[in-house]
């Protein structure tokens, strides 16, 4: 008999590793990897991930409820319906809340606060100069999550992050135009930061997410239709 405290800890790490596959697979489905119709099996997943193929369901059937996925008599799941559109919509509620967050960091940021802000922008300019993507994107995160937490709004926060967790994160200096569109992007709301001008940073930060949300768009609507499913 497991007891209480283990299966707490049994079922904490086996949660980890269904939310660990359903951001794979969101990911793959976003990018345009995994194809409306695309069919999505549990062992794959978890072969693809070195795990079992129950937390890889667990995660399925997650993105079942969230949409990504369809489940279909005798087939197991498919992937659900998704248009370019779908995602620009998808980007244009984060625009609108992340706007509201940068221009609450733009009234309470302290000073130091600023410095590490431009600390981290300096940081992600050096990663795009050495192609460094997996360093570019974890400072592009570190930026608005700093952003996010100088705000003081943690509620709004919380929103913005149940709409960013739809979002992939671990292919965006892939896309064609990311990287710069980054570098300039953020400068833009950095400046709106430093000089203290909500309505700056407010639109800076609309405009940073719709354009990321137009080349996502834009490369999922490029993806060829023939490259869709997950195999051994």
């Amino acid at each position: 008999m497991v007891d209480e405290p283990t299966a707490r800890r049994g079922a904490g790490g086996r949660q980890r590793l269904s939310d660990k596959a359903a951001s794979y697979v969101r990911g793959l489905i976003m990018s345009g990897q995994l194809r409306p119709g695309a069919g999505v099996r549990p062992e794959i997943v978890g072969q693809a991930l070195g795990i079992s193929a129950t937390p890889a369901r667990e995660a399925l059937q997650a993105l079942r409820v969230e949409g990504f996925l369809l489940s279909v008599p005798q087939q197991g799941f498919q992937v659900a319906p998704l248009t370019g559109q779908d995602i620009r919509d998808l980007f244009q509620a984060q625009a609108l809340i992340a706007g509201e967050l940068a221009a609450r960091a733009a009234r309470a940021a302290t000073q130091s606060q600023v410095r590490e802000l431009e600390a981290l922008h300096h940081e992600l300019i050096a990663a795009a100069a050495r192609n460094d993507h997996p360093q570019l994107e974890e400072k592009n995160h570190a930026f608005h999550r700093e952003i996010n937490l100088v705000a003081g709004s943690p509620r709004i926060a919380g929103v913005l992050g149940m709409l960013t967790r739809y979002v992939p994160h671990d292919f965006y200096a892939e896309i064609t135009g990311w990287p710069r569109a980054t570098i300039d992007d953020h400068e833009q709301i950095l400046r709106g930061i430093q000089i203290r001008d909500a309505d700056h940073s407010r639109q800076a930060m609309q405009r940073h997410i719709t354009h990321a949300g137009e080349l996502l768009a834009r490369h999922f609507e490029e993806r060829s239709p023939d490259g869709a499913g997950l195999r051994p």
